[in-house]
């Protein structure tokens, strides 16, 4: 078990969430008991995962997604209401990490993907190391590369072809992250994966000659979540479960 503040203090130290511009606090969000003896884990702090807590009696949540982003209503009230009643009646802490969780370059969702895809990392994407661009171990077709993604993901990935090019040179960012497209152009890729599509990325990836694959913003943010409950597990001795809530998004 640790302290709460040990367990944060540490986690923010691991990430260098300072180094951070981001839409949303990282950290602790909601303060519950002192000790932290259970941890549950999920990507989105919803209130199915809140509840499974409650249920595991947990200490502490620990999230990718968590709460207070910029430009929503502060009030607590409705949905957002219920969730913080139950975590303060329950007494649950409440840590979400976001861009620093995407940017970690050992615990990272984009290096969670690298691994599990067979992706080589030669640099990152933003000034905030968000995204990376890299190759393949062995180039493949882009049907090849998909029943990959669709395999590991577990998730059909929706993809726009650009050519009949191989999959080579790829750049990368989990979530909804189809704004890098033109970057990844830039940056030499042939082929850009990120979690989600708008309508004009269809259109851009097209004109740019960049195969774009869309494979789940929650299938390609599960892993970073569960590399950090783990490797937080392995540092304190907690009891540690991952949640993943299923979303299709």
């Amino acid at each position: 078990m640790a302290s709460l503040e040990e367990l944060v203090t540490y986690t923010n130290q691991l990430l260098q969430i300072d180094s951070f511009k981001d839409y949303a606090p990282n950290g602790l969000q909601i303060e519950g008991g002192e000790i932290v003896d259970s941890l549950v884990a999920g990507v989105t702090a919803s209130e199915a995962l809140i509840d499974v807590a409650i249920e595991q009696q947990a200490d502490a949540i620990l999230v990718h997604h968590g709460y207070f982003w910029k430009g929503e209503n502060p009030c607590l009230t409705g949905m957002k209401g219920r969730r913080i009643r139950k975590l303060v009646k329950h007494d649950i802490s409440l840590l979400g990490y976001h861009l620093p969780l995407d940017a970690h370059q050992e615990l990272g969702n984009n290096t969670q993907l690298a691994k599990l895809l067979g992706l080589l990392v030669e640099g990152v994407m933003d000034e905030q190391g968000v995204g990376n661009v890299g190759t393949l171990e062995k180039p493949c077709s882009l049907d090849v590369f998909t029943q990959r993604v669709a395999s590991v993901l577990q998730r059909e990935p929706l993809v726009i072809a650009a050519g009949d090019h191989p999959v080579k040179r790829i750049a990368w960012c989990s979530g909804g992250a189809q704004k890098y497209l033109q970057k990844a152009a830039d940056m030499g890729a042939d082929t850009y994966l990120s979690g989600e599509i708008s309508e004009n990325t269809v259109h851009e990836a097209r004109e740019l000659g960049v195969h774009y694959i869309a494979a789940g913003h929650h299938a390609t943010e599960r892993y970073g979540i569960q590399a950090l409950g783990e490797h937080l597990q392995s540092k304190f001795a907690l009891q540690y479960q991952f949640v993943d809530i299923d979303n299709p998004v």
